[in-house]
């Protein structure tokens, strides 16, 4: 194993030892297609170097596998995260609001609060108040407005982010799922109904890329305003 400026060579993978410094957040690990002994000799690296630990997409299976070597690692099973927090962190002041359209969006809404949360973020939750039952978000405007930053997670149609980012003056990061029908094309539906929404103040990731949109609220949530 050699260590080189910036990062620590593990022959099978190159470990970004620069990118709490650059981005706030130690280097975190896509856990899908990757061999479970790298996965666990990455993981132990980097708690060894006292950073952060963020595993995203993470099935119980390998979790179980990993828990075994590294015990202080925590697991999500909703969000598919495992974790570790070198130390306690001290909250940001603002306050990010994640909703989900239905119950059927939670795991991806939960992978968004699980990863703000592990950043230092205070996050409020609000789940199933999709536009089928618009009264539902409306009871809850008052949560909406005092938000810094809101994560609208929604499939089908994806009309939520818009709806939303209408009532709100902070900005809205809406995250497509594959939630639906046939048509829905695996979330390519929700995917171009937020991008071609008419509300300004919305910007879109990845279908199911809960882990994005926490990582970009955490960014916004630790910007001085």
């Amino acid at each position: 194993m050699s260590v080189r400026k910036g990062f620590c060579d593990l022959g099978f993978a190159k470990l970004d030892t620069d990118r709490k410094r650059r981005k706030g957040f130690a280097e975190v690990v896509y856990s899908p297609g990757k061999d479970k002994k790298h996965l666990k000799k990455i993981a132990q690296k980097i708690i060894n170097l006292k950073e952060d630990l963020l595993l995203t997409k993470l099935d119980k299976e390998t979790f179980s596998f990993l828990n075994k070597s590294i015990p202080v690692l925590r697991y999500n099973p909703l969000a598919k995260i495992g974790y570790f927090l070198a130390k306690p962190k001290k909250s940001f002041k603002g306050r990010v609001l994640v909703i989900s359209a239905g119950t059927s969006d939670i795991a991806i809404a939960e992978e968004a609060s699980q990863t703000l949360e592990v950043m230092g973020n205070r996050v409020d939750k609000l789940y199933d108040v999709g536009v089928a039952g618009v009264h539902r978000l409306m009871s809850n405007v008052n949560k909406i407005k005092k938000a810094k930053v809101i994560i609208v997670v929604a499939g089908m149609e994806g009309a939520l982010a818009s709806l939303v980012s209408g009532l709100a003056k902070s900005p809205v990061i809406a995250v497509p799922t594959s939630c639906g029908y046939g048509s829905s094309f695996s979330g390519l539906a929700a995917l171009l109904s937020m991008l071609n929404g008419c509300s300004p103040g919305v910007t879109v990731v990845n279908i199911d890329n809960g882990f994005g949109a926490g990582y970009f609220a955490s960014l916004i949530n630790n910007t001085p305003r």
